[in-house]
Formats: structure tokens, C-alpha cells, sequence
């Protein structure tokens, strides 16, 4: 599969930029389309409040939303205009819940890029959307971070390998970034019943590829293997991390903690998800 339409999530915030950019550098490395999607929220309000809120503050809500997925809109054809990438790419307003309305058009994408999970307490923080999204959504999805990216995307690549489901999808997922990258290691941790050498065997598939891939084994001992991970990858330089999403269930995530969730939480170069 190779990476010719791509979906980025675009806001008005600051933080947007970042992933408007790295999209633009990834569609253009690629020769892809690139779709810019901006979401007016619907306002929730319980049945019993609606009647107590004045509809001139209603109003008031709706046009700042409008606004904020105007001002979007802008950010995302001026950075296109400036890239030279402005005839490749289009754009598409709904209203709606964002979570539902970037699913639904990130499955007609091969890639949907999106941000990272605020830090705690941050002014202005964006909601959180990749813990769901990659659950929903049915393609692979790119989580930007929250500070940006520095230099270019996939040229030096970690995969997370588990032998699971969601570690295959991912690995296959990221085929386009991988046949391109200059370095691939692949790094299995507490690895049981996958053969003599952890991650051998899907070395040898990605050889078949055209993909020299080296494989690496590294046990958690102590640490957490979101930290194991994240540690490797900056001894490594890594500039991205392709992983399956919550081979748990996602309640059993939320209550005991998890890989997915820790990476999602405290990556500082982006991530690659399936799941």
C-alpha cells in the first residue's frame, strides 16, 4: 500500500501547525493528496439544562466554533500555499462530534494524523482524540507530538514487536514509511514464544521487502515497557514509532495501565498506531 491520501486534523490552535506541517512534509515526500478536515462541535446539553441556558449564549457558543473551524480552514491553506502543496490538497468543514467525524473520513484515508494528548494542566489544550480515534477509525493513525516535530519523519524507525495482531497491522500499515526509511530496528520486550531471536521472524518478512531491518531484545525489568520503549528510542534517535494499539481490552488499559496509553501520553516523536 502505498500513502496517496492522506487526513489531518486541523484547529486553530498553535499546536495544529505542527501536524499541518509534518502532513504537508509527508504528503509531498510521498506524492499524496492531502486532506484538511476542521470539525464545528455539536453542543451536548443534558434535557433537563437546554431550557435553562439562554439561546443568545447558545448562539454566542455556535458562532465561536464557527469561527475557531474558520480560522482553521485558513492556517491549513496558507501552510499548503506556502509549501507549494496548495493544487494536491482540499478541504472539508463538518459539525458534528469530533471523534465520529474524523473516523468516518479517516477510513478514507490511508493515513489520519492527529495530536498528541495535551500535558496536564496546559492553557487551551486540545481535547484528546488519538485514544479513541485508533479504535474507531479502522486505519492506521499518526499521533504528531505536542511540541512538534524536528526534521523529517520515518527516516529512523522503531517498530514495538509482540508477534500480536495488533503489532502485524501496524507493521503493515507502515509499509510506505518503512521501504523509505534508512534505518528500521525492531525492538521486542519480555518477548515469549516468538522464536529464538525476538522479532527474527518478522525481520525476515520485511527483508522480503527490500527493508533491512535489524531485530533487538530488551526486558523490562523494573520499568515500565512504555518507558523501555520511549528510553530506546531516545538512545536511538528514533524519529518514529510504529506500534499495535491496546492488544488489551481498553478497560483493562484504563484500570491497570497500559503501553498504549503511556506512549500516547509521553511520546516525543510521532507514533504510528493500528489496531
Amino acid at each position: 500500500m502505498a500513502l496517496k491520501n492522506i487526513l489531518v486534523h486541523v484547529t486553530a490552535s498553535e499546536q495544529s501547525q505542527h501536524r499541518v506541517n509534518a502532513a504537508l512534509e509527508l504528503a509531498m515526500r510521498h506524492d499524496a493528496h492531502l486532506t484538511g478536515l476542521g470539525v464545528e462541535p455539536t453542543i451536548d446539553l443534558p434535557t433537563y439544562a437546554a431550557p435553562e441556558i439562554p439561546e443568545n449564549i447558545l448562539a454566542d457558543i455556535r458562532a465561536q466554533h464557527v469561527a475557531r473551524a474558520a480560522k482553521a480552514h485558513e492556517n491549513f491553506d496558507s501552510a499548503a500555499r506556502r509549501s507549494g502543496w496548495f493544487d494536491r490538497s482540499d478541504w472539508i468543514t463538518e459539525r458534528g462530534a469530533p471523534i465520529d467525524i474524523i473516523a468516518l473520513h479517516a477510513r478514507y484515508a490511508d493515513l489520519t494524523i492527529v495530536g498528541q494528548t495535551p500535558p496536564p494542566n496546559t492553557p487551551n489544550g486540545e481535547m484528546t482524540l488519538a485514544h479513541d480515534l485508533v479504535l474507531q477509525a479502522g486505519r492506521p493513525v499518526l499521533v504528531i507530538p505536542y511540541f512538534g516535530v524536528n526534521g523529517t519523519i520515518g527516516e529512523n524507525i522503531v517498530v514495538a514487536w509482540n508477534a500480536g495482531r495488533e503489532a502485524a497491522r501496524a507493521v503493515g500499515d507502515a509499509m510506505p514509511l518503512l521501504e523509505s526509511a534508512k534505518t528500521v530496528n525492531v525492538l521486542s520486550i519480555q518477548a515469549e514464544g516468538t522464536g529464538d531471536v525476538p522479532g527474527a521472524d518478522i525481520t525476515h518478512h520485511l527483508a522480503r521487502h527490500g527493508i533491512r531491518a535489524t531485530a533487538k531484545q530488551s526486558v523490562a525489568n523494573k520499568i515500565d515497557i512504555g518507558d523501555v520503549l520511549l528510553n530506546h528510542i531516545a538512545d536511538t534517535g528514533a524519529d518514529l514509532l510504529v506500534m499495535g494499539a491496546y492488544g488489551h481490552s481498553r478497560m483493562r488499559e484504563i484500570v491497570l495501565g497500559g503501553v498504549t496509553r503511556h506512549v500516547l501520553e509521553h511520546a516525543a516523536v510521532p507514533v504510528l498506531l493500528s489496531h
